[in-house]
Protein backbone atom coordinates (compact mmCIF):
# COMPACT_ATOMS: atom_id res chain seq x y z
CA UNK A 1 0.00 0.00 0.00
CA UNK A 2 1.09 3.54 -0.39
CA UNK A 3 -0.01 6.30 1.59
CA UNK A 4 0.29 10.03 1.31
CA UNK A 5 0.61 12.09 4.27
CA UNK A 6 0.57 15.97 4.04
CA UNK A 7 2.60 18.27 6.46
CA UNK A 8 1.73 21.29 4.70
CA UNK A 9 -0.66 22.55 2.74
CA UNK A 10 0.26 21.16 -0.07
CA UNK A 11 -1.85 18.35 -1.47
CA UNK A 12 -1.44 15.72 -4.43
CA UNK A 13 -4.31 15.86 -7.02
CA UNK A 14 -4.17 12.17 -8.29
CA UNK A 15 -2.88 10.18 -5.26
CA UNK A 16 -4.29 6.72 -7.46
CA UNK A 17 -2.92 7.69 -10.78
CA UNK A 18 0.89 8.30 -8.67
CA UNK A 19 -0.17 5.13 -6.83
CA UNK A 20 -0.30 2.75 -9.92
CA UNK A 21 2.74 4.51 -11.90
CA UNK A 22 4.87 3.99 -9.01
CA UNK A 23 3.51 0.52 -8.90
CA UNK A 24 4.07 -0.15 -12.16
CA UNK A 25 7.68 0.92 -11.79
CA UNK A 26 8.45 -1.30 -8.48
CA UNK A 27 7.39 -4.64 -10.21
CA UNK A 28 9.71 -3.13 -13.55
CA UNK A 29 12.39 -3.96 -11.59
CA UNK A 30 10.91 -7.13 -10.32
CA UNK A 31 9.74 -6.19 -6.49
CA UNK A 32 6.65 -5.41 -4.82
CA UNK A 33 4.57 -3.20 -2.98
CA UNK A 34 5.46 -3.53 0.93
CA UNK A 35 4.40 -0.07 2.48
CA UNK A 36 5.36 3.26 1.35
CA UNK A 37 4.42 6.29 3.39
CA UNK A 38 5.14 9.70 1.10
CA UNK A 39 5.18 12.58 3.93
CA UNK A 40 4.96 15.85 1.90
CA UNK A 41 6.27 18.94 4.15
CA UNK A 42 8.54 22.38 4.04
CA UNK A 43 11.78 22.98 4.46
CA UNK A 44 11.51 23.32 7.92
CA UNK A 45 10.61 19.96 8.50
CA UNK A 46 12.63 18.36 6.46
CA UNK A 47 15.73 19.97 8.03
CA UNK A 48 14.80 19.28 11.48
CA UNK A 49 14.71 15.37 10.33
CA UNK A 50 18.23 15.96 8.32
CA UNK A 51 19.89 16.94 11.60
CA UNK A 52 18.32 14.40 14.28
CA UNK A 53 19.00 11.13 12.01
CA UNK A 54 21.64 12.27 9.83
CA UNK A 55 23.64 14.92 11.15
CA UNK A 56 23.72 17.35 8.59
CA UNK A 57 22.26 21.22 9.03
CA UNK A 58 21.18 21.65 4.87
CA UNK A 59 18.47 21.82 2.94
CA UNK A 60 17.28 18.81 1.11
CA UNK A 61 14.43 17.51 -1.12
CA UNK A 62 13.83 14.22 0.14
CA UNK A 63 15.02 11.77 2.96
CA UNK A 64 13.84 8.32 3.08
CA UNK A 65 13.97 5.76 5.48
CA UNK A 66 13.97 2.40 3.69
CA UNK A 67 12.69 -0.53 5.36
CA UNK A 68 12.65 -2.69 1.95
CA UNK A 69 13.73 -6.50 2.91
CA UNK A 70 14.57 -8.59 0.05
CA UNK A 71 11.61 -7.96 -3.02
CA UNK A 72 9.03 -6.18 -0.88
CA UNK A 73 9.91 -2.52 -1.12
CA UNK A 74 8.71 -0.38 2.18
CA UNK A 75 9.99 2.93 3.39
CA UNK A 76 8.96 6.26 4.57
CA UNK A 77 10.04 9.33 1.98
CA UNK A 78 9.75 12.81 3.14
CA UNK A 79 9.32 15.80 0.42
CA UNK A 80 10.38 18.72 1.03
CA UNK A 81 8.20 20.75 -0.88
CA UNK A 82 9.64 24.30 -1.08
CA UNK A 83 13.14 22.57 -2.29
CA UNK A 84 10.65 20.75 -5.03
CA UNK A 85 9.56 24.09 -5.76
CA UNK A 86 12.86 25.95 -6.01
CA UNK A 87 14.64 23.26 -7.60
CA UNK A 88 11.95 22.65 -10.59
CA UNK A 89 12.67 26.85 -11.05
CA UNK A 90 16.17 26.14 -11.36
CA UNK A 91 16.40 23.64 -13.37
CA UNK A 92 13.85 24.73 -15.30
CA UNK A 93 11.03 21.86 -15.65
CA UNK A 94 7.87 22.28 -14.09
CA UNK A 95 7.35 21.90 -10.53
CA UNK A 96 5.21 18.60 -11.40
CA UNK A 97 7.86 16.99 -13.42
CA UNK A 98 10.69 17.88 -10.66
CA UNK A 99 8.08 16.43 -8.25
CA UNK A 100 7.53 13.36 -10.10
CA UNK A 101 11.35 13.06 -10.00
CA UNK A 102 12.07 13.14 -6.59
CA UNK A 103 9.17 10.85 -5.79
CA UNK A 104 10.43 7.87 -7.79
CA UNK A 105 14.06 8.69 -6.60
CA UNK A 106 13.32 7.78 -3.40
CA UNK A 107 11.88 4.49 -4.38
CA UNK A 108 14.56 3.52 -6.52
CA UNK A 109 16.71 3.92 -3.69
CA UNK A 110 14.91 0.86 -2.11
CA UNK A 111 15.46 -0.76 -5.56
CA UNK A 112 19.18 -0.43 -5.20
CA UNK A 113 20.04 2.55 -7.06
CA UNK A 114 22.39 4.73 -5.97
CA UNK A 115 23.81 8.11 -6.20
CA UNK A 116 27.24 8.88 -4.87
CA UNK A 117 29.10 8.58 -8.17
CA UNK A 118 29.23 10.27 -11.32
CA UNK A 119 28.59 6.48 -12.64
CA UNK A 120 25.72 5.74 -9.83
CA UNK A 121 23.98 9.30 -10.56
CA UNK A 122 24.09 8.58 -14.10
CA UNK A 123 22.53 4.81 -13.71
CA UNK A 124 19.64 6.94 -10.99
CA UNK A 125 19.27 9.29 -13.72
CA UNK A 126 18.42 7.02 -16.46
CA UNK A 127 16.39 4.87 -14.43
CA UNK A 128 14.71 8.29 -13.55
CA UNK A 129 13.68 8.87 -17.11
CA UNK A 130 12.80 5.76 -17.90
CA UNK A 131 10.09 5.84 -14.89
CA UNK A 132 8.75 9.66 -15.99
CA UNK A 133 7.92 7.81 -19.55
CA UNK A 134 5.70 4.97 -17.78
CA UNK A 135 3.81 8.09 -16.38
CA UNK A 136 0.43 8.73 -17.71
CA UNK A 137 -0.56 12.37 -16.59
Amino acid sequence: MIYYNYETNFKLDNESILSDWIVNVVTTYEFTIGEINYIFCDDTYLLALNKKFLSHDTLTDIISFDDTVGKLVSGDVFISIDRVRENAFGYEVSFEEELYRVMIHGILHYLGFKDKTDKEKSQMRIAENNAICLLSI
